[in-house]
């Protein structure tokens, strides 16, 4: 070899030694940033996940997470993930305290206006009948209570005031001859079965018939006020007058001029609308959180800028197949009119949980199987622990196991701290 090529490879050499000094110095700074030496806490969780101890727990169909502290039995030390505190400043990890607070649940949903049943009416006939003259002649036309609707010609109730006409001059005769027979005095009867008794019978037999009659006709909804008129003229009156039983808007208008109406079938539906409904649909997984009282806050799109407050006012007892919703109603005052049915509707449920352990929605991973949170142990470690979780806010969690007032979790970061424990082999 020349000396040419020997001044080539010397200092070759000498830099590639270089390189391989500086890559061992820098792996050596990295891994030293973790812990110098390894630490009895690393001791015992390096002992715990041996292969035969990983075989022992599959076998015993434990998953890991039996007591609160989230790993195996109680004489062990649950194990831990390091992570420095340049780490957690890259990685931008947070902490949090689970803590007792007042709970409050926000359900958003949404309703539509609608009738208040309760303020529904049917009008219609309890005689077949021709309708021959309609005074509301349009649906939506507001009517007050005792407004005429329509006019009617029914045959049977002509006969009806016919014969109560008849038992009237019936009843007037024997009223009469009752009168005159009294009057006769000397050779009437005076006992039960005497002209006198049998008057005093046929007088009251007939005052029964006429009570009977006038009934009948109240029945079919004649007022009292054309049944003195009948009685006054002696006349039947040709066509019944159908009267408006409340006040409210026309919302259904089935009657027509010349309809033959049967008994029972519907003519008109008349709907008061100073109050009106909003029904609202609420999810299942929410319904135990809502109750009859609870107040909300209902927006309309019409009415930008303005709320309507009210209590909840019924919940109703079935939950529909399509939407597994169920329905909750509300009773709003409808000063104007201003709120029309079918209207939609934003409403907001505020539900007040009382105070529940709580920490922050972001510090719980939910692998789909269960839900884990990492607890800060101090000096870069968190502990991997399986909680059960309850009522879920929309920054708030609830839990019901696995942790206690004071304890530290991580609430930001958390899928970078669950990355690292996997890669490390802490959790799996």
């Amino acid at each position: 070899m020349g000396k040419k090529n020997r001044k080539i490879i010397i200092p070759a050499v000498f830099i590639l030694a270089i390189a391989v000094a500086g890559y061992s110095l820098f792996k050596f700074g990295e891994h030293g940033e973790k812990t110098p030496a390894a630490s009895p806490r690393e001791r015992s969780a390096a002992v715990q996940n041996t292969p035969a101890d990983s075989k022992k727990n599959s076998n015993s169909g434990d998953s890991g997470w039996g007591d609160e502290s989230g790993w195996g039995n109680g004489n062990a030390e649950a194990p831990t993930v390091q992570i420095s505190r340049a780490k957690q400043q890259l990685i931008n990890v947070k902490i949090a305290t689970a803590e007792i607070e007042p709970m409050q649940k926000a359900i958003r949903t949404v309703g539509v206006v609608t009738y208040d049943e309760t303020r529904l009416a049917t009008v219609n006939t309890k005689v077949a009948g021709w309708i021959e003259k309609l005074y509301v002649d349009y649906t939506g036309m507001y009517v007050k209570k005792g407004q005429p609707l329509a006019k009617i010609y029914s045959p049977e109730l002509y006969a009806t005031q016919q014969e109560y006409l008849n038992v009237l001059k019936w009843a007037g005769k024997d009223k009469k001859k009752d009168k005159k027979n009294g009057a006769g005095g000397d050779g009437a009867e005076a006992g039960p079965m005497g002209a006198m008794g049998v008057g005093r019978m046929l007088a009251n037999d007939a005052r029964s018939m006429v009570a009977a009659a006038r009934q009948r006709l109240k029945l079919y909804d004649i007022p009292g006020g054309e049944i003195k008129r009948i009685e006054a003229t002696g006349r039947p009156i040709r066509d019944l007058t159908i009267y408006s039983p409340v006040s409210g808007y026309i919302v259904q208008k089935d009657a027509v001029v010349g309809l033959k109406a049967a008994p029972g079938q519907t003519l008109f539906n008349v709907a008061d609308l100073s109050r009106v409904w909003v029904l609202a649909d609420v999810y299942e997984d929410d319904l135990s959180l809502v109750g009859t009282g609870q107040w909300a806050d209902i927006s309309i799109g019409a009415f930008p800028g303005k709320v309507f407050r009210a209590r909840i006012d019924y919940v109703y007892p079935s939950i529909s197949g399509q939407t597994r919703t169920a329905k909750v109603r509300f009773s709003i005052p409808n000063p104007g009119m201003k709120l029309k049915p079918q209207m939609y509707s934003d409403v907001l449920i505020n539900s007040n949980l009382g105070r529940r352990l709580v920490i922050p929605a972001s510090a719980v991973i939910d692998t789909g199987m269960r839900q884990v949170v990492y607890v800060d142990k101090g000096g870069g470690n968190f502990e991997p622990r399986e909680i059960t979780t309850g009522v879920k806010t929309d920054t708030m969690v609830e839990v019901l196991k696995g942790l206690k007032p004071g304890d530290r979790v991580a609430s930001e970061g958390t899928f970078l701290i669950d990355s690292e424990s996997r890669l490390e082999g802490v959790t799996k």
